[in-house]
């Protein structure tokens, strides 16, 4: 029987204890290098050879560097741009490691609500003592609602605060619940595929052609290979939604209300 969730698993690959402490080296622990080690090596080739007119690297990073300068200007304004490096690094962080989860035997370690609540925990870090930094204690009128009445402060405040403190638990349960529900089901659909493949070659159903035969053998794998490309889509468009939702945040801490 094959199980679906067994590709979450976490298991060591060089085990180290430290009084006490746990700090193996893990097969997330390895995606995460290959993930780091990926993103310097797509920018160190693609920028080898800069050019006026660009190669499809060169082009490939243009674009990349294009599209997050856009999503922190159109969010969070002008102001916003100091802090691309920060933005940019979170967006490739978050897009290999859900690419490099669609690579076989590779571990999704944005799988693991762990990873991603770190992530989201730093960027929520990040935007709150920066809007602190920025505005001293008027980072907390952020809380109440400009042109509010006073009378519905005790409501709103308490409202306003629950969801500010909700945020890295919202941006880390939406990426980790993707990964892992898309993950698991294609997972499930290849168990579905190896399983008829395996029943067609082994009894073809009498009365069928052999075109018919080939027809129902190969339209499974078919419709797997369309679940792939429909989950590579998803893990573009999940580093993107994170990216956007940082972005928003930053624009938060940079302009209040």
């Amino acid at each position: 029987m094959i199980d679906p969730l067994h590709q979450f698993v976490i298991s060591p690959i060089l085990k180290w204890n430290v009084f006490g402490v746990d700090l193996s080296f893990t097969n997330s622990s390895l995606a995460v290098v290959v993930a780091v080690l990926s993103v310097f090596a797509f920018f160190s080739l693609g920028l080898r050879k800069a050019s006026l007119v660009p190669g499809r690297l060169q082009a490939l990073i243009e674009m990349s560097y294009n599209l997050v300068a856009g999503l922190i200007k159109d969010n969070a304004g002008s102001a916003g741009l100091k802090y691309f490096p920060f933005v940019f690094s979170i967006f490739f962080f978050v897009l290999f490691g859900n690419l490099l989860g669609m690579v076989p035997y590779m571990f999704t370690y944005t799988s693991h609500i762990i990873v991603t609540f770190t992530l989201a925990l730093i960027v929520f870090l990040f935007v709150t003592l920066l809007g602190i930094w920025i505005h001293g204690f008027h980072f907390f009128s952020l809380f109440m609602p400009k042109g509010a009445s006073l009378l519905l402060a005790p409501i709103l405040i308490p409202v306003e605060i629950i969801s500010y403190l909700s945020r890295p638990v919202s941006l880390s349960v939406r990426l980790f619940a993707n990964m892992m529900a898309g993950h698991t089901m294609m997972k499930v659909f290849a168990g579905f595929v190896s399983m008829l493949i395996g029943i067609f070659a082994a009894a073809p159903f009498e009365g069928f052609a052999p075109t018919a035969s080939l027809m129902c053998s190969v339209a499974p794998v078919a419709i797997n290979v369309v679940l792939t490309g429909f989950e590579i889509v998803i893990a573009c468009l999940q580093a993107y939604i994170f990216t956007i939702l940082t972005c928003v945040y930053l624009n938060d801490a940079i302009h209040l209300h």
